[in-house]
This record gives C-alpha cells, structure tokens and sequence, in this order.
C-alpha cells in the first residue's frame, strides 16, 4: 500500500458485486390415473408419456469447474490496476461456475478494500482466515482495512500479529511503518521498513512510504533520494511524485516543486508548495504561493483559503508574542 500523503489529493473507489447463485430444478412428473374401466386405446395413450418419462435418462450433475492459478491472477493482476469491475466479474463467474475455493473470499475482500468499502472488506478478511491457505493474506488485508478505516488502534496489534506469524508479509510491515510514523516512533519505524523491503515483491511503494517517513522528519535529502529512487524503479508512482515535489518545496525549492505540472494540477501543487513554506517559516513565500493556487483554481479553494488563513494566524501570534513583555 503507497502512502501518498499529499496535501491536497482524493482517490474515489468502489466496490464490485460478488454474485452467488444458487441453481436448482426438480421435476416431478405426475402420472393421471386410469379410468377404472378405460378402453385399450386410452391406457395406450395415456401410459405411452408415463413410460417415455420413466425412460428418459436423467441430468448430469453439474461439474464444478476448479479455480486455476492463472485465474487468481487475472483477478490479481485487475485489482492491481484498479479494474475492479473486470475483478468483479471474473469472481463471480468462478463463483457461478461452483468453485469454493477459499481464495475468492481473499479476492472479494481484497476488491471491496481497493474500492473503499472497508467494512464489507474486514468482513470478508474474517471470513477467509479459517482456511489455512489464506489466513496470513487475510489477517494482512484485516488490518490493513482497519487503519484505512481509522481504528488505528484496533489495527496496530493485528498487524504485529500478522508478521509474527508471517514474516513475509510486507504490507503488514509497510503499514506498521505507517504507523509508527504517525507515533513519532522512528526506530521501529525504520526497522518495519526493512523488513517490508526485505519481503517486498514491489519495493517502489515501500520506498516511497520510507521516504515520506524521512520527511516528516525533516530528513530532506535522505527523503528526496527516496521519492527519486522510487520514481526510477515506477515512474508512474503518482505519489512519490507528489511527494518528491513536497521534499523540494520543504528545501525552498518553490521553482522546481511547482514546474511542469500539468493544468489541472497547478493549484494542488501550489497549495502542497504554500503549505511547505508555511512549516519552513516562510510565511511572506506561503501567501504569494497560496494566493496563486486560489487564482489558479478558477473557483473557491477551501484548502488554499484555510493554508492561508493558517499562514495569517501564525504570523499574528508570532508578532504578538514577540512584543509580549513576558
């Protein structure tokens, strides 16, 4: 899981429909009785369709088509790149088809977690840690959810208890780095990172996470190496790119935080640009880059509008409690 942790920044999600149905038809054929004194014709005709039901023969039970590997990563590979519809429907064909096989409870959480349904998705975590297949996957994605979800303090012991039994679990880990960092606990932020890099089959994103964590220690250049890294090992990491524009700004680096941003995104990155100068203590810098990305919007920007209020206030304290005799 990346954290992109920009200032400014939505990720709509949704949540795919998992289908079970249930087929099932009996037939019952009714044979009329015959008159009690019925002529040879009649019993003929009407014990002709009695015999032809008796012989017809019967339905072959339906085969249960097994799930293959290559189709969990199908599925796998849809969710990765957010076609969760394509996820959707691929799950519940398999689900149709009669498997029961306990990775499709893993690949319906994992969906409902991409698409923002966290409740749905803890749920459904739940339900695919009784098989021993998927228990350490599972109890991964419960936590995971749980945090994204806000019970942080729910989330922090299932994740330690998560790579205690499974050591590999790298977003586990990742997400315990998150944690940690949102605690100030930087040791055991550094060793969670480690492991996570350690396991990880997709180290862009831990990388990222580390880099954001050297951040908000105000470890710029360690942190900038990482958004760099990062982006040369996945140049289509939105959020390190976020980020490393972040790094830059919170060095004074205004210019080259903001340059080459695409129209649409000029405002956010002269807002995350402001809100840089304003931690830096460059107050006159963070309203001149607040007030642009006000302008740039082309409509009322609350984020920017309350930067700049922020921006304000600190400078009226400052100046108050500079003159202050005390």
């Amino acid at each position: 899981m990346s954290r992109p942790r920009p200032m400014d920044a939505c990720a709509p999600l949704s949540r795919g429909c998992l289908a079970v149905v249930l087929a099932g038809a009996a037939a019952a054929a009714a044979l009329a009785a015959a008159p009690a004194k019925a002529d040879p014709v009649t019993t003929a005709l009407d014990a002709a369709p009695a015999r032809a039901a008796l012989a017809k023969p019967p339905k072959e039970p339906k085969v249960k088509k097994p799930l293959t590997d290559q189709a969990v990563a199908d599925i796998e590979r849809a969710i990765e790149e957010k076609r969760y519809i394509d996820a959707g429907a691929m799950i519940d064909t398999a689900v149709i088809g009669g498997s029961k096989d306990p990775r499709l409870s893993l690949l319906a959480a994992k969906v409902d977690l991409g698409r923002g349904r966290y409740d749905q998705a803890i749920e459904a975590f739940r339900i695919a840690q009784a098989a021993p297949q998927t228990r350490g996957a599972a109890m991964e994605g419960e936590g995971l959810a749980m945090a994204l979800n806000g019970h942080e303090g729910a989330a922090l012991p299932l994740l330690k208890k998560t790579v205690a039994e499974y050591p590999n679990a790298w977003r586990a880990w990742n997400a315990l780095g998150g944690a940690y960092d949102d605690q100030g606990q930087w040791a055991e932020a550094d060793d969670a990172y480690a492991h996570a890099l350690a396991a990880s089959d997709a180290p862009a994103i831990v990388i990222n996470n580390r880099g954001y964590s050297y951040l908000l220690r105000n470890r710029l250049d360690e942190a900038t190496a990482d958004f760099v890294e990062a982006l040369r090992q996945r140049p289509d990491l939105e959020a390190a790119r976020t980020n490393l524009r972040l790094a830059l700004a919170m060095k004074g680096e205004y210019a080259r935080a903001t340059a080459g941003a695409q129209k649409g995104a000029e405002a956010a990155l002269l807002n995350n640009a402001g809100f840089a100068a304003l931690v830096r203590g460059d107050y006159g810098k963070a309203e001149t880059l607040l007030q642009q990305a006000m302008a740039r919007k082309g409509a009322y920007y609350d984020l920017a509008a309350a930067n700049l209020e922020l921006v304000r206030e600190t400078k009226a304290r400052q100046a108050a409690e500079s003159h202050d005799p005390k």
